[in-house]
């Protein structure tokens, strides 16, 4: 049995943590009292009642709204055009190339959650808004996940500097500089980010 590397042990315990921070997660739903039924939100009645009087209804919301914020509001929502767009290209990207380059396709169901508009403290508007943003980060976490893939299958090399995210796959890449190591790290990274090497990988390992 090999020793495992320094990153090695770094990656082990970063998902013990995760599987702790989704185990806390788990927790804190049975204290608001809500259940998953077939990937749907399922909150007690009662616990429903209680959140309805906590809605501000949403004329008064707008009367609370800042004049300069309810301006800008055309510009956060033109964002959609490009986000539709990268979605689309993207899902085509990866359903035409991934298959020829042997990587798994990420499903979007993974990362794109719109649910938070079943809460019923949340207005029409705070609602909308929620499916929004729900969408587009989802969205970004997404393509992230391809864009991962790609880079683990054709250039899996660290940067020379720190950069401020990376993605599950930039820990194992090989060091910048290394080039008597290069190769046999491509082929570690291809190996890892392949069909058969994604079979025990969770989003976020």
């Amino acid at each position: 049995m090999t020793t495992p590397t320094p990153t090695e042990k770094i990656l082990t315990r970063i998902r013990d943590l995760q599987d702790e921070l989704e185990a806390e997660f788990t927790r804190r739903r049975k204290q608001f009292r809500y259940s998953l039924q077939n990937g749907r939100v399922e909150f007690e009645s009662e616990i429903r009642k209680q959140h309805r009087a906590f809605r501000v209804r949403l004329s008064t919301f707008l009367r609370r709204t800042r004049p300069m914020v309810v301006l800008t509001a055309p510009v956060i929502y033109s964002l959609i055009i490009p986000f539709v767009l990268l979605d689309l290209f993207v899902t085509l990207y990866q359903r035409i190339c991934f298959p020829v380059y042997g990587i798994e396709r990420v499903k979007r169901a993974d990362f794109i959650r719109v649910d938070r508009h079943h809460l019923a403290y949340l207005n029409a508007l705070q609602k909308l808004n929620c499916i929004y943003c729900g969408y587009c980060n989802g969205l970004i976490g997404y393509v992230q996940e391809i864009a991962g893939r790609t880079e683990a299958y054709w250039c899996p090399i660290k940067h020379a500097a720190r950069v401020g995210a990376h993605h599950a796959y930039y820990a194992q890449f090989v060091d910048y500089g290394d080039a008597e190591g290069f190769q046999e790290g491509l082929q570690a990274s291809r190996q890892r980010i392949t069909q058969t090497g994604l079979s025990g990988i969770k989003p976020g390992d």
